[in-house]
């Protein structure tokens, strides 16, 4: 028997990446003889007889390289063919760059499966990191994921101190603050953010909790359940010429308050190619971006052929908001301009909570290769968002839909050539 089968994902044996859906927690799965295993539950979509079934079913315990509380280092030239857990793992590091890094299945070998989780894991990273000619595919997880950590309060114990939680199991232990670092003060339900302050002093309980104190008074109107972020672990990253191959998630995931460039990759990842989140409350993945661009990337036709979280577009900026604030964007100023997308489907782009996003000079051109699913029906959509620019892009074949839809906003916030 195979008690704990925690992902499942149907690749075609061209390599692109198909929509097997189901629930894995009410699977199970049984060896009948060697070589032959029986898995029984609740199919929305059974796999095709000739296509490849990608099991994960174990938790993650270890990374293929671990980088911590580092800096300066480089990793140029190397192949990762299976990890049991992620497969780069770096935190609270200072200046990274990986070129031609490749974390991808041994073709030699007949595999198909590259790792258990994402390929490169950056989290609480500081400085900057470069990302440069490196190719992932068939992993279990994204690609690339680069955020901070968001932690909870637990309690107020002063004017100027705080217990704090880590909320996700995987991210305890971590020495997240520093004396002189800036943490900002954020209301959970909002995401926004009242104040900075200065750190004084951490002090760690146990692998869960943790003490902060403040150079100065934490702000009116911080409360139990309210969440902090370390600002000054936060990079500027630049990803260039890397290709996304099919994986079980997303392409890339990028979450930093820092300058991001995103530039000539190529991106065939099953779900959103690029999704730009940020969370106290789920998460708890920090960072809400204020300077990205991505320009010059070519999204293939894999691109969402499965659904996975928040993919709501081949770029979706997602952050989970409870309560949102349509005149206080969670994320600024993002530029989206002089990419290619070959879309299968209706969603291009989705977009909540955003000031100042550009979506300029883009060519969108129908693909025939996959079959639509999603339930979103139109090409761009913004909901709550401030001052929006759609000028100039291209649409090729008979694109699903050329439109733009708004939620939750004043349509005097989207300047567009579009009718």
């Amino acid at each position: 028997m195979f008690p704990f089968v925690n992902a499942w994902k149907e690749f075609e044996r061209e390599g692109l990446e198909s929509r097997l859906r189901g629930d894995w927690r009410k699977l199970s799965a049984a060896e009948l003889k060697p070589g032959t295993v029986r898995l029984t539950g609740e199919f929305t979509r059974t796999p095709a007889v000739g296509n490849y079934l990608i099991l994960r079913h174990s938790k993650r315990d270890h990374a293929g390289i671990f980088i911590q509380e580092s800096s300066n280092v480089s990793l140029e030239n190397v192949t990762i063919y299976h990890t049991a857990g992620l497969g780069v793992l770096s935190q609270f590091t200072r200046n990274l760059n990986y070129r031609n890094v490749k974390v991808i299945p041994n073709s030699a070998k007949n595999r198909y499966l590259s790792g258990h989780d994402d390929g490169f894991h950056i989290s609480n990273c500081a400085g900057k990191i470069t990302i440069s000619e490196c190719e992932f595919g068939g992993l279990m997880d994204d690609p690339i994921n680069v955020h901070g950590t968001s932690v909870k309060i637990i309690e107020k114990i002063t004017d100027h101190q705080l217990k704090c939680r880590f909320m996700h199991e995987q991210s305890t232990g971590m020495n997240w603050g520093h004396p002189n670092d800036t943490i900002s003060f954020i209301k959970h339900k909002s995401m926004q953010t009242l104040s900075t302050g200065s750190l004084k002093r951490f002090e760690k309980l146990n692998p869960e909790e943790f003490l902060v104190e403040f150079k100065n008074a934490i702000p009116d109107g911080i409360v139990v359940g309210d969440a902090l972020e370390n600002l000054s672990w936060s990079p500027e990253v630049t990803i260039q010429n890397c290709r996304f191959g099919s994986c079980r998630a997303r392409g890339l995931l990028i979450s930093t308050p820092r300058k991001v460039i995103v530039a000539k990759n190529e991106f065939e990842s099953s779900g959103s190619a690029i999704l730009i989140a940020g969370d106290a409350n789920g998460w708890y993945e920090s960072g809400a971006v204020s300077d990205v661009t991505i320009t010059n990337n070519l999204f293939k036709d894999g691109c969402m052929t499965s659904m996975y979280q928040f993919c709501e577009g081949i770029i979706s900026v997602y952050p989970i908001i409870p309560e949102v604030d349509s005149l206080k964007p969670f994320h600024r100023n993002i530029t989206i301009e002089h990419n290619t997308f070959n879309a299968f489907d209706y969603p291009v782009l989705y977009a909540l909570s955003v000031d100042g996003l550009k979506f300029n000079n883009n060519r969108i051109v129908r693909s025939h290769q996959f079959e639509p699913f999603h339930s979103r029906k139109h090409c761009l959509t913004f909901e709550a968002c401030l001052n929006v620019e759609v000028t100039g892009n291209q649409f090729e074949g008979d694109v699903l839909a050329k439109d733009i839809h708004i939620e939750k906003m004043d349509n005097r916030q989207l300047n567009s050539d579009l009718k």
